[in-house]
């Protein structure tokens, strides 16, 4: 039973042919993965904290980047971090927002 692994990969994966050229293809997703796992971090979560503090969070997330990445092959781990960022971009415009008319109406 022959399976067709380019069918099954995300669209990230596809997208970084994955299946192709493995190396380049991995790494391209983990740093986007990253990449975006920190954007979220920063957008919905992120305190002001020491610099040890933020040193020890990002390594976890460099750690937990490493283990979506391969789940990212054939689950949509990037995509899903793209609809939380934008859902969260939206929330601080808004939040921006709310405030400012809040703001000039004292």
């Amino acid at each position: 039973m022959e399976e067709n692994v380019p069918e099954r990969l995300s669209f990230f994966a596809s997208l970084y042919r994955v299946d192709e050229n493995p190396d380049l293809g991995m790494w391209l997703l983990y740093f986007t993965i990253l990449a975006l796992s920190i954007l979220v971090y920063k957008l919905g979560f992120a305190l002001k904290l020491p610099i040890l503090k933020s040193a020890v969070i990002y390594l976890f997330l460099i750690l937990g980047g490493t283990v979506l990445s391969f789940l990212g092959i054939f689950l949509p781990v990037a995509e899903g971090l793209i609809v939380a960022a934008l859902i969260l971009i939206i929330y601080r415009i808004r939040l921006r927002r709310h405030k400012q008319e809040e703001g000039s109406a004292n």
